[in-house]
């Protein structure tokens, strides 16, 4: 299990030379589908009060902690659409002992939904009244912002108001329909480890800034450079082959779910999340998802 941290793309962790997500792979690992909801939506059992909750990811805030525990709450703390969503929220998820986080993904009364940038088709229209995609449980002792997250490993039962996205994801083969244990390696593993020997890398400041260029790059559609990895070569070469190994990991994911789509572009869905161990990385084709994030006009960040 590990602490509430963001989940890294596998090529962002290699700038500081981790190979944890290179081990990891060696490993029995849990895979899930990411699915693109919004907002992120965290319930359960306050272990502070005892009493029932809904919130954002806000909830972990080290300071200014919305925790809600009635609708006064919800009013106090959010405002707008976020408000709405986490009123009904509170009135028809179901009572749980834990602490569960997951995506909204809309109210019940039809068959197709876009919560954000991706846009979900069920194969018949949704008679309950919301729908929730679960995927991360927490456990803590006494207080929420020292919550220890690891991946849901269990379905919730759909309820009369409630209905629960839960797609199963399995790594396929190309030769079986069974889902395999661990992830078969590409050749382009071999040329990683001959790069990584001959690449010095960068502190956590620069991965950082680093990060921001690429980001950039991917949101304005214009190739990575030297300068956008501060004028190491070197480490932008093992970085392009960190995002090869990773998209033919992509090419052995398999899931069973809602048909997902960005326009009139069926999509295999967001992507995944592989989690060991050693740590939990989200597998996301950048190229096409996140650029169809970052210009999506409904993007906005929640709290």
């Amino acid at each position: 299990m590990t602490k509430n941290l963001h989940i890294e793309h596998p090529e962002d962790t290699i700038l500081t030379g981790d190979t944890s997500f290179l081990v990891s792979l060696k490993l029995r690992g849990d895979l899930s589908v990411k699915i693109d909801g919004a907002p992120a939506i965290v319930w359960g059992t306050n272990p502070a009060s005892g009493e029932f909750f809904v919130g954002t990811k806000s909830v972990f805030n080290k300071v200014k902690i919305k925790i809600n525990e009635s609708h006064q709450d919800i009013d106090a703390n959010h405002t707008g659409n976020v408000a709405a969503i986490l009123h009904k929220c509170f009135d028809y998820l179901p009572r749980v002992g834990g602490i569960i986080q997951g995506d909204f993904i809309g109210f019940g009364g039809t068959d197709e939904y876009t919560p954000n940038t991706i846009t979900y088709k069920f194969d018949d229209t949704v008679g309950e009244e919301i729908i929730v995609a679960p995927h991360t449980l927490y456990t803590t002792e006494s207080d929420l912002r020292d919550a220890v997250a690891e991946p849901l490993r269990f379905m919730i039962t759909d309820t009369v108001y409630c209905k629960f996205v839960f797609p199963k994801a399995y790594i396929w083969s190309g030769q079986y329909d069974d889902g395999l244990d661990q992830f078969e390696m590409p050749p382009v593993i071999d040329l990683i480890r001959q790069v990584y020997d001959k690449t010095t890398f960068v502190s956590d400041k620069e991965a950082a800034q680093i990060k921001q260029n690429v980001n950039k790059s991917i949101r304005e559609g214009y190739p990575m450079t030297g300068e956008d990895f501060m004028g190491n070569e070197s480490l932008m070469h093992l970085y392009g082959l960190m995002i090869v190994l990773k998209e033919e990991l992509m090419n052995q994911c398999r899931n069973v779910g809602p048909e997902a789509y960005i326009g009139y572009d069926r999509i295999d869905g967001e992507g995944y999340v592989y989690s060991t161990e050693l740590g939990t990385y989200k597998l996301v084709n950048r190229q096409q998802f996140s650029v169809a994030n970052f210009n999506n006009t409904k993007f906005t960040t929640v709290a």
